[in-house]
């Protein structure tokens, strides 16, 4: 099947994106897939080699992008690149929080440095960024926010305490924002992939037995790609999705019951 097969949203044509995380993995196929759309499209990552080249290509195809060097970490940065990606295509009407960091660690060795280092890259970003955006939203009187969630908590993935804690997070995090901006025309969703076939994961944990797993696990044949969580995205940021909030959209091949 070709990309070609998949819906064009009407109403992403011109709307001001921002997604963190956007240089690889999920994240750079949701720059991409919203870029596709015409939207226009600020992203954030801490690879900048990646970041410049995906805009770089992205641009010559005459799509409207702009990445921003930054570490969602330093939240003041951050805030910054949104202000920036504002002066340039508008306050944003969709924000992505994607990026994240899986490292594997065991419960009796965290310290309270790694908890806090681990929260910020995985969940703290994701509420300053929303805080950042609405008030933009709430002036359009409409927008999307989508949390990125994982199910590694819903099926127990071992060696991911910490990690965990922060998407359980983002199902309580997308709720009670959903309750605070809804009147204001703003919906708030948890999209949650499953196992993800991206270079991170095929490079470092998906061998012969995690495949094994997988077939055993999922019950749709095949593996789940960064382009199957950007359809959802899209979907989500457009109006098709505008009664739909306070939900969560699971993306794992029917692995986990949510």
């Amino acid at each position: 099947m070709t990309t070609s097969t998949y819906a064009a949203y009407p109403s992403l044509k011109g709307r001001p994106v921002v997604v963190s995380g956007g240089a690889m993995g999920i994240g750079e196929a949701i720059v991409r897939a919203f870029a596709a759309q015409g939207s226009k499209v600020g992203f954030v990552d801490i690879a900048v080699e990646r970041g410049n080249a995906l805009q770089a290509e992205l641009r010559a195809k005459g799509q409207t992008v702009m990445f921003a060097p930054c570490n969602v970490k330093d939240v003041p940065a951050y805030r910054a690149a949104i202000d920036a990606f504002s002066i340039e295509h508008g306050n944003a009407l969709a924000l992505v929080n994607n990026a994240a960091h899986d490292e594997r660690h065991d419960w009796d060795k965290v310290t309270p440095e790694f908890w806090d280092d681990r929260i910020a890259v995985n969940l703290k970003h994701a509420f300053f960024a929303a805080q950042a955006v609405a008030p933009g939203m709430i002036a359009a009187g409409m927008g999307s926010i989508i949390n990125l969630g994982s199910i590694s908590w819903m099926i127990m993935s071992p060696k991911l305490p910490v990690y965990e804690t922060a998407k359980a997070a983002a199902h309580g995090l997308s709720r009670s924002l959903a309750r605070e901006l809804g009147k204001s025309g703003i919906r708030v969703n948890t999209l949650v992939p499953g196992w993800v076939m991206t270079e991170r994961q095929l490079e470092k944990w998906v061998d012969a037995a995690a495949g094994k797993l997988i077939d055993e696990s999922q019950t749709l044949a095949g593996r789940v790609y960064p382009d199957d969580l950007a359809r959802m995205a899209l979907f989500l940021a457009a109006d098709d999705s505008k009664m739909i909030s306070a939900q969560d959209f699971i993306v794992d091949g029917g692995w986990a019951h949510g």
